[in-house]
């Protein structure tokens, strides 16, 4: 019976530090940085910003792209590539979300790890990567915080 009771506290102690974790991380990115706005209140920034420029072929891909990501982290996941990819365009100033736009923004905007996936997606969907090469070269720690002056 103590067997059952300490592999059960130990259970419950972990599932607690991984929410508060997670709860951490959130926490983190509501703070504000130097700029007076925090890295969540960029991101709604930019999906208001952008919301009228995404046309429909771009919202199915970008639909595709987050498809493996787990159902319970898909809405966050596809909420923060969409904010990076509205950012892109309005750095370039343009009128839509393109599809270049949109590719770019999802390399930007995920770890390395994920970029085999999209690799093997664009490959399906017959989209031609060389353009993309040097963004895949990059890790999130490269560009997370300076992204603009090493993507230009």
């Amino acid at each position: 019976m103590s067997v059952i009771l300490i592999l059960w506290g130990f259970l419950l102690i972990s599932l607690m530090a991984i929410g508060g974790y997670f709860m951490f991380r959130k926490f983190l990115k509501k703070l504000p940085k130097d700029d007076g706005k925090s890295v969540m209140d960029w991101e709604e920034y930019y999906m208001e910003k952008t919301r009228h420029m995404w046309k429909a072929p771009e919202k199915y891909l970008l639909e595709e792209l987050v498809s493996p990501v787990p159902e319970l982290f898909r809405d966050v996941a596809r909420h923060r590539i969409a904010s990076k990819i509205g950012e892109i365009t309005l750095e370039k100033e343009q009128d839509y979300i393109s599809q270049t736009t949109l590719i770019e923004g999802y390399i930007l905007a995920t770890p390395k790890r994920d970029h085999k996936f999209l690799r093997k997606k664009l490959k399906q969907k017959e989209i031609d990567v060389k353009p993309y090469e040097h963004l895949f070269k990059l890790s999130t720690a490269d560009y997370s915080d300076n992204w603009e002056t090493k993507y230009k």
